[in-house]
């Protein structure tokens, strides 16, 4: 199931239509693997508490690849959240920027050449489990996610996109992520592991050794 983004237009994601240069901050990644939903998960949790000017985006990229590009296109700075395998112990965040974030995204993520970004910061987390269907991110995972706003927020404070603590909470219906995959209601209705396959449809997968 691939993520769609959602850009609704309320006062959890206000309209951009002011003249200061847009700073977009996307959140890569499929919700349904365990740690690849890192980066979807960062732009949830900076949009539940943090509040931004209104020349700033928040986007639920999901698994959209090079659809994408309309929201990367518009954008004059650019952040990303997203677990990379760097092939390091998991939960270590690394940052990437500039000219060097192109090759740790991938074809089958996103194209970022050809853009015209005055600057572009790539915050992307070592997973440790992408391989279980239905769960979530794993404890180191949910560590780094923290330590990554703190650095995310340092960084979109730098750029002018003037973060402040939030005072209310978004309704489910103005959340950058579709309600019925907010964390939340994620990990509190899905099924245990031995109740709902985490490795496939057990119908289409024959027991080993038959």
């Amino acid at each position: 199931m691939a993520m769609t983004s959602r850009t609704p237009q309320s006062p959890c994601n206000p309209p951009r239509d002011n003249d200061e240069a847009p700073i977009v901050v996307l959140g890569i990644g499929n919700l349904l693997w365990a740690d690849e939903g890192f980066g979807v998960r960062c732009v949830e949790a900076l949009q539940q508490r943090w509040d931004f000017a209104p020349h700033v985006n928040l986007v639920d990229g999901g698994t959209q690849g090079l659809y994408l590009i309309e929201h990367v296109q518009r954008a004059s700075r650019l952040l990303i959240f997203d677990a990379i395998d760097y092939g390091l112990v998991p939960g270590t965040l690394k940052l990437v920027e500039n000219d060097d974030v192109p090759r740790f995204m991938g074809a089958k993520k996103m194209s970022l050449h050809q853009t015209g970004f005055q600057e572009v910061l790539l915050l992307g987390c070592q997973p440790e489990e992408l391989d279980d269907y239905g769960g979530s991110l794993r404890d180191c995972v949910r560590v780094a996610l923290e330590d990554a706003l703190a650095l995310g927020v340092d960084r979109l404070r730098a750029w002018g996109a003037r973060p402040a603590a939030r005072l209310d909470t978004c309704g489910s219906d103005a959340r950058v992520t579709a309600p019925m995959l907010a964390i939340d209601r994620y990990e509190g209705d899905r099924p245990d592991a031995e109740t709902a396959c985490r490795v496939g449809d057990a119908r289409f997968m024959p027991a080993l050794g038959r």
